[in-house]
């Protein structure tokens, strides 16, 4: 993207120009306006006509994306080209979910979907196999137990699914997550559980991550604490990896051992076998139905006109708050309980993928790419940080996502909830002026001299931008497509910033040096010449340790 071509700058005065409008003036001024910029695929409802926009800023977006060759790359994407430049890897999570019959992908010249159909059918099998309680543990027993230990990728996408569809949980079969390598996390996880029927999912595409091998080895230790018999890691633990060779030397059974592969990033790899936990959660039917729902919106972002195109329109959109309108951050604020994972979901897929600060050649980008991703359950937010939204010095784009049926409904509940929705998203972008504060003021007989004192404080600017997501409920297929579209909404804004959005070298340096300082936490071991914080920091926490030890 040329920050220096004509276009971007015909972007730039638009936007200075658009700092006069508003945006409840823009709906004054035409009543269509949530018909124009609002748009319907299946059951699910994207609405972003509240967002500082006109036809003018839409056509320039379109145009934007155009000129950056969106639909050729994305057409790059779906055929399995190496779109990921600094790895040389193709970008296929997509073809995870093209369950089509003799539908064919090709990555060097091989295709792929036969692969991806085989693991399905590995997938397929251990689900109905520990369901139908045929997959029994050491001692005879069937499990009642999976526990998941993964990180990044492999634990924030599918913990998020199966929260978000713990309605669909099948045959009191319970899922449970490690991924921090805090050791209370394991602990915590482990003391209510029975050994002799707990299945563990170790899920690392290099099997070397040190977060997962480290809960890996204590949870096989504690099984064996238990069982007395090495035997009992194949009835108890399968892995997914593309190291076939590390799960080996682990112990894991070779039939155990579920494939990944290089073209698929963690973070968008809850579709393949990292989704085993979901499967095992909800059934494998209505694992099949998550992938479908991604499927379909694959299908409208890969055959709509950009115009009309989901997943592109929220990324322009976003591309126009985010650099041209100044916004640095933006919000995801679900309005239903078992979506409370999804801002935190969203804030790896999104800050991981788009977090960069060079282009594809390697040149510093001069121009604000990807904002920070924040946010929790609506309710809860609003006793919490949307006073920072209303009246902050920061303008927050913000998403509102809701169903409309709730599973568990109870009168009143789901009509207040999405009362307060609603509110919010107009309360954003109306405000309060002083004089209609002034006037609700007056109305309540307060002194003038009180007015006066209260009246500046009680005004909300507005013109605070929002998009609004509705699905008719949260089911697998819905959903999958809920995920989809915003996969498709990182890919489209990466592109349009021209930076590479499938790989991650920004969380590598931590670890290397992590791995050189971990030998001097040793109390045995001198510290190293480091700098004088980090020298500081480790003497403390050695002498607070060699305290500990000495305490009665």
């Amino acid at each position: 993207m040329n920050s220096k071509s004509t276009l971007w700058q015909s972007l730039e005065a638009q936007a200075q120009d658009s700092q006069q409008s508003r945006i409840d003036t823009l709906f004054d001024e035409n009543p269509q306006r949530f018909n124009q910029y609002s748009i319907r695929i299946n059951n699910l409802l994207l609405d972003y006509s509240k967002n500082l926009i006109s036809d003018q800023t839409m056509q320039l977006l379109l145009d934007l994306a155009k000129s950056s060759e969106v639909e050729l790359w994305r057409e790059k994407m779906f055929s399995g080209e190496k779109i990921n430049v600094t790895e040389q890897r193709a970008v296929l999570h997509t073809a995870l979910r093209s369950m089509g019959a003799g539908s064919k992908v090709y990555v060097d010249s091989t295709n792929i979907m036969d692969e991806v159909s085989f693991e399905l059918k590995k997938m397929e099998n251990l689900t109905k196999s520990v369901h139908a309680g045929e997959w029994k543990g050491y001692s005879g027993k069937p499990i009642k137990d999976i526990v998941n230990i993964g990180i990044g990728g492999s634990n924030l996408g599918p913990q998020m699914v199966t929260e978000a569809l713990s309605k669909y949980q099948m045959n009191d079969i319970n899922v449970h997550y490690i991924s921090n390598v805090d050791s209370q996390q394991i602990a915590q996880v482990l003391r209510p559980l029975n050994p002799e029927q707990v299945l563990f999912i170790v899920s690392s595409k290099t099997f070397t991550t040190k977060e997962t091998l480290t809960n890996a080895k204590t949870a096989r230790n504690w099984l064996l604490a238990y069982s007395f018999d090495e035997s009992s890691v194949d009835k108890h633990f399968v892995a997914v990896t593309a190291n076939q060779e590390a799960a080996i030397d682990f112990g894991i059974a070779p039939q155990n051992i579920y494939h990944m592969w290089d073209w698929v990033g963690g973070r968008f790899s809850l579709w393949s076998a990292i989704g085993l936990p979901i499967a095992l959660h909800i059934g494998f039917d209505n694992f099949v139905e998550l992938l479908k729902g991604a499927r379909d919106m694959d299908n409208h972002f890969r055959t709509t006109p950009l115009e009309t195109n989901a997943p592109v329109i929220l990324a322009l959109v976003g591309i126009w708050n985010n650099t041209f309108m100044g916004s640095q951050a933006q919000a995801i604020l679900p309005y239903n309980q078992c979506l409370h994972m999804f801002s935190a979901y969203l804030q790896q897929a999104e800050m991981e993928s788009n977090g960069k600060s060079v282009n594809r050649e390697g040149e510093h980008i001069p121009y604000h790419t990807g904002g920070t991703i924040w946010g929790q359950l609506g309710i809860n937010g609003q006793h919490a940080f949307y006073q920072f939204l209303h009246q902050g010095t920061s303008i927050v784009p913000a998403d509102f996502i809701a169903a409309v049926e709730n599973p568990t409904a109870a009168k009143g509940h789901q009509e207040y909830l999405m009362a307060n929705l609603f509110a919010q998203t107009q309360a954003l972008m109306t405000g309060i002026s002083e004089e209609q504060v002034r006037e609700e003021l007056n109305a309540k007989s307060l002194p003038q001299e009180a007015i006066d004192k209260l009246a500046a404080h009680k005004v909300h600017q507005g013109n605070r931008p929002s998009n609004t997501i509705l699905m008719d409920k949260v089911s697998p297929r819905n959903l999958g497509a809920l995920i989809a579209l915003y996969e498709h909404k990182i890919f489209v804004q990466g592109i349009i910033w021209e930076i590479c959005s499938f790989d991650q070298w920004g969380v590598e340096l931590g670890k290397q040096l992590a791995n050189n300082l971990l030998p001097q936490l040793d109390a045995a071991n001198e510290v190293e010449a480091q700098d004088s914080s980090t020298m500081g920091l480790i003497g403390f926490y050695k002498d607070m340790r060699k305290n500990i030890k000495k305490a009665p």
